[in-house]
């Protein structure tokens, strides 16, 4: 396996193709550091976009959803699926709109759906989503009950093709616009998980464990 994901037709960035990296490890970093993937396929003959949770073990993302949910049975059916995971950096503010943009970590994958059948492949799959969303909780919880287990769906996809674009600039101005008297720069833009705010019901004396006291704060 080489260490760049093969450029096709299919995953070529052809708009600001400078920003575009085929390099497998910084697609899984920008996969990793994202919770909500955008999945889009055909359904006779119009397009669907669906968001969804999902997690990564090597090459191949897993999907979640229930298992009755329209989305499992879809992409049961189609045999190819494009996912997207964007996260946004910040805001470009340059001195003009046509200038202006944003910055941010972009991955698009394509692959062929596969629906998980077996109740150990899929807790296997669970587990991969989970620890993607809440890292360090799965071993925390109950186990799943095997309703629980049949109620759920789980597609894999495994990655025939990828692309990351990222974006870090500051802005880049037409050289006469420079003189304008307007200011000019980056607005961060931060994407990060908040503070615990406690059930109501937890038992008294029970706190959070370390693993959750460590999801805090989080940048994504």
């Amino acid at each position: 396996m080489t260490d760049s994901y093969p450029i096709d037709q299919q995953n070529k960035l052809r708009q600001l193709a400078e920003k575009a990296d085929y390099d497998r490890r910084t697609v899984h970093e920008i996969l990793d550091a994202g919770i909500m993937v955008h999945a889009a396929f055909m359904q006779d003959g119009q397009p669907i976009v669906v968001p969804m949770i999902y997690g990564r073990d090597g090459e191949t993302l897993f999907l979640h959803g229930a298992r009755k949910a329209r989305v499992i049975k879809l992409l049961k059916e189609t045999d190819s699926v494009c996912m997207n995971v964007t996260l946004l950096d910040g805001i470009v503010l340059a001195r003009s709109t046509f200038n202006s943009s944003m910055n941010y970590r972009s991955v698009t994958v394509f692959g062929k759906p596969e629906l998980i059948e077996g109740n150990e492949q899929k807790l296997q799959a669970m587990k991969i989503i989970s620890e993607n969303t809440m890292p360090g909780r799965w071993d925390e919880l109950r186990e799943s009950h095997e309703r629980e287990i049949k109620m759920t769906g789980v597609i894999a996809v495994k990655i025939e093709s990828a692309s990351a674009k990222i974006s870090s600039a500051v802005p880049d101005d037409d050289e006469e616009d420079y003189e304008i008297p307007i200011w000019a720069g980056v607005l961060p833009l931060t994407t990060r998980l908040g503070t615990l705010q406690s059930d109501d019901r937890v038992l008294a004396g029970i706190e959070p464990s370390a693993a959750v006291q460590a999801m805090q704060n989080r940048k994504l």
